[in-house]
């Protein structure tokens, strides 16, 4: 292809398809995959015709039903390109704003020239080829012969401006309307929501305030029920992995700083789509820069405890969420390398990222964890009694597996509509470029992970059970579960993927991706917890 010199039917080659490769060929077909090109860092468009909607690539080929059940395969050999450019008059030169191609399937017949080159008759024509007179296609089966792949290119002049050239990908959206509506309409109901929580919390608690601090009788002190009974026991140590809760907690806190500093860049105009992978390293260079923060919630939190094992919660935060993900994704990394994929991470690139783990996230991790210890300990609203209090019979709504399935309802239903246009931007290559909905539902998923955890904290509390330490970390991070399960709809009801290798890689992410939706929402739901006990219970009068 060359600058503004429009180009005919050109032969690029001709091949002779054996029986595995047609069959190859056949299975693409089937499968509705696409070819994606790009020219001066922008996707192609399908179709050369002027349209409100973009879609990217071109489909492999096409195949009709010919009856009883039986299909026939047709292969797009032919590619017209269309490039628009912008020949403007404050610069030299041209830019490139637009690249179109419109795939067609033609069956060539070749005639050999004088010196032995063959040529194909559609070609004979390079000015004005004319695809509706084609009246055989080029069909694919076990025995087709050889098959000539052509194209052409023809340079349109455009008034479109080269900071205008991404327009058509990133706002020429079918689905655009509803995907506005939706994203206002789960707002609203949020906020509704969101008002009613708040002000159903703030009249009971300041009616037990009240309550708690007028003057009683001995008869009255005695007849007490509800959280302030157990005011000498809502801070002691979970008896369970409390090592491991605050690990998580600090990963979490971790992950928090990552999204919102992603988030907020990409809102700001910092990462442009036109640079590919700009976001996966951003993704990558926060959550390493973050690890600071990692470790210094990790050790706060561990010395509220009274935990003394520093060099096990340093140890266990900067190894726990990091193994993880390396070890899932050494496994499909693994697969694809035997499997021959050109995606596969090549072994430079696993060997750089094991570097930034151990040589600036770990040590970045002990930084804020001195930092942690050092630092005061967090003070404590109320005694801690050293004897444990009774807890009472629970009933079967105040379990810790029927609370953990309510509270990941409402974080998953908060953010379910925009994660269907985060799948298709993931697994169907359309381009997701709305973050100022985006940072909309983070928000709302924040405010929405920390009312449900403080409410079902405040009846647990009211029940007379001051375990909440683990609850009000797993009950918004079981939205997680909701969100793989949702992947598995998406997987049964929008992808057909074949092949059993593609299913693994598919889920392996998605469970990886699931697991950092846990920690993050359970460390938004243990903090908000933690934050709201230490509230009601410093404004309580305790004899």
């Amino acid at each position: 292809i060359k600058s503004i010199k429009n180009l005919g039917c050109t032969l690029v080659c001709s091949k002779k398809l054996d029986a595995v490769e047609a069959q190859r060929f056949v299975s693409l077909i089937d499968g509705d995959y696409n070819v994606h090109m790009m020219l001066d860092g922008l996707p192609n468009l399908n179709g050369l015709r002027e349209t409100q909607h973009s879609k990217r690539g071109f489909p492999v080929g096409f195949y009709r039903e010919v009856g009883n059940g039986k299909r026939a395969h047709f292969l797009n050999n032919h590619l017209s390109m269309a490039i628009l450019y912008n020949k403007g008059t404050e610069f030299e030169g041209i830019r490139v704003v637009g690249f179109k191609i419109q795939p067609f399937s033609v069956k060539h017949d070749f005639t050999t020239d004088s010196l032995g080159n063959k040529k194909s008759d559609f070609c004979k024509n390079t000015t004005n080829l004319d695809f509706s007179k084609v009246t055989e296609l080029q069909q694919i089966d076990s025995k087709t012969g050889e098959i000539a792949f052509t194209y052409d290119v023809i340079w349109v002049q455009s008034d479109i401006k080269w900071s205008h050239r991404w327009d058509i990908y990133l706002t020429a959206d079918p689905d655009r309307e509803i995907h506005y509506f939706s994203i206002v309409n789960s707002l609203m109901i949020t906020l509704f929501l969101t008002g009613v929580v708040a002000m159903i919390m703030l009249r009971a608690l300041n009616k037990d305030i009240r309550m708690y601090n007028e003057a009683q009788s001995i008869e009255e002190a005695q007849e007490e029920s509800g959280w302030k009974l157990v005011h000498g026991d809502v801070f002691r140590c979970p008896s369970i992995f409390p090592d491991l809760l605050a690990a998580l907690v600090g990963t979490g806190v971790q992950l928090f700083i990552m999204t919102l500093t992603t988030i907020s860049f990409a809102f700001m105009g910092f990462l442009s789509p036109a640079n590919r992978g700009g976001m996966l390293t951003t993704v990558l260079v926060l959550f390493v820069l973050s690890g600071s923060a990692a470790g210094y919630w990790s050790a706060r939190i561990y010395k509220f405890f009274g935990k003394k094992e520093w060099k096990k919660n340093i140890l266990l935060t900067a190894i726990l969420f990091p193994g993880i993900v390396f070890s899932i994704f050494w496994m499909l990394d693994i697969s694809m390398w035997i499997e021959g994929s050109s995606t596969a991470v090549p072994f430079g690139t696993f060997v750089g990222l094991l570097l930034m783990w151990l040589g600036v996230s770990a040590p970045l991790v002990l930084l804020g964890s001195y930092w942690g210890f050092k630092a005061p300990a967090i003070s404590l609203p109320v005694r801690i009694n050293q004897i444990a209090r009774h807890i009472p019979e629970q009933s079967f709504y105040a379990s810790t597996i029927f609370s953990a399935i309510l509270g990941g309802v409402l974080p998953f239903g908060a953010v379910c509509i925009e994660l269907f246009f985060i799948m298709s931007a993931l697994w169907l290559h359309q381009i997701y470029y709305v973050f100022g909905f985006l940072s909309v539902v983070f928000l709302i998923l924040v405010v929405t992970c920390a009312e449900i955890a403080i409410v079902m904290c405040y009846f647990q509390l009211c029940g007379e059970d001051y375990r909440w330490w683990w609850r009000s970390f797993i009950g918004p991070g079981t939205s997680s579960l909701y969100l793989f399960a949702y992947s598995i709809w998406y997987y049964i009801s929008k992808l057909e993927l074949e092949r059993g290798l593609t299913s693994f890689i598919y889920f392996g992410y998605m469970l990886l991706i699931s697991i950092a939706f846990a920690i993050l929402t359970g460390t938004v739901g243990f903090l908000s917890c933690f934050w709201f006990t230490r509230r009601i219970y410093a404004a309580i009068k305790v004899d």
